[in-house]
């Protein structure tokens, strides 16, 4: 496994398996949580027309703290100090606040382009995060490549509007973006470091660090008291909430279990993925016809996945020895043998 010994668990079911049945469990417990996550996020922002995204993050991270103590997960278990979990929450809510802030900005499929290339910056950031320098093969950055314009092809492929770039848009989604990076590979970072990490010890620091940081944002706005009163003539969206935060801790775990026996760019491609495969199955479900642009960007997709699936076959370097060495290896040779001859000729019986 990727993290030396450790043997992982994926809400009781053990990790220490082949690797596509690893990737497997963890993916269809991705797609199932996020998928019934959308389904949720359709209702309530589309059909009742509420927009409080930061109120409903703060009413689902107590929902996930209830769900991570029930898991059996207490601060007795902890490994990693306080100060890694305040750096990934403070990126975290920097993150989601650059992206809610760009769709001022941005259009809709603006929007799309910039978050189909995430697989590309966390690469690429991989190689700056302390304690993981990750370094990629040509062959990686190019199925990443044609993932990223395979999602652009298929998600744009019924857009009826061009894109439309703001510079302040541009500016708050690629901060975002640069965030999300370094959120990943830190999150790598840290499970590579200490492998006895717990994806629940992860997402237990990480809520209730951010927790905090959420009142911030949700005061200076007013969110918080206007989410309050909307949802008082509404009750029954709190119980929507919690359903859809017991989903998505499921999809959150699996990201994490992703992450640690994966890595960042790994997951990224299957997160970036998620929405294509959620336009094909709505496809599919509700019989819409798909056009060349639809069947061009699923190849693109299918090549990117293929490809970034296919080992390295780049050989391993050879050492260069420099003539310096080879002559000092024979000089200290000649030395070695010449003291054990002195050690044979002191062992031979006096006559």
């Amino acid at each position: 496994m990727k993290n030396g010994d450790k043997t992982r668990f994926l809400f009781g079911i053990s990790l220490h398996r082949p690797k596509w049945q690893q990737f497997l469990i963890c993916s269809f417990g991705f797609f199932f949580g996020y998928l019934v996550n959308g389904v949720c996020e359709e209702y309530v922002y589309n059909r009742l027309q509420f927009s409080y995204g930061w109120y409903f993050t703060f009413v689902q991270g107590f929902v996930y703290l209830i769900l991570i103590r029930l898991q059996g997960f207490t601060m007795k278990q902890m490994v990693n100090p306080w100060n890694s979990y305040v750096k990934l929450s403070s990126v975290l809510m920097g993150s989601h606040g650059l992206t809610k802030g760009s769709l001022a900005y941005l259009n809709y499929p603006a929007q799309i382009m910039f978050k189909s290339t995430k697989v590309l910056p966390v690469m690429i950031m991989g190689a700056f995060v302390p304690g993981l320098r990750r370094k990629y093969s040509l062959h990686e950055y190019i199925s990443a490549l044609l993932l990223v314009v395979g999602l652009i092809l298929f998600t744009l492929a019924d857009s009826q509007t061009s894109p439309n770039f703001s510079i302040i848009g541009v500016i708050m989604i690629s901060g975002a973006l640069i965030m999300d990076a370094f959120l990943g590979n830190f999150q790598e970072a840290i499970f590579t470091i200490n492998p006895e990490t717990t994806q629940m010890e992860m997402l237990f620091c990480s809520t209730i660090v951010g927790i905090p940081f959420l009142l911030v944002p949700m005061v200076l706005t007013g969110e918080l008291f206007k989410a309050w009163s909307s949802c008082s003539q509404y009750p029954y969206v709190y119980g929507v909430l919690v359903f859809e935060a017991m989903a998505t801790f499921i999809g959150q775990v699996s990201v994490l279990s992703l992450i640690a026996i994966f890595g960042a760019a790994t997951t990224a491609m299957i997160t970036t993925a998620r929405k294509a495969v959620t336009l094909l199955l709505s496809y599919m479900i509700f019989t819409k016809p798909l056009t060349e642009r639809h069947g061009l960007g699923l190849l693109l997709i299918s090549m990117g996945i293929i490809l970034r699936m296919l080992p390295d076959t780049k050989p391993s370097p050879r050492v260069q020895v420099s003539n310096v060495n080879v002559k000092k290896s024979k000089a200290f040779s000649k030395e070695l043998e010449s003291v054990v001859d002195e050690q044979d000729e002191e062992k031979k019986p006096l006559i």
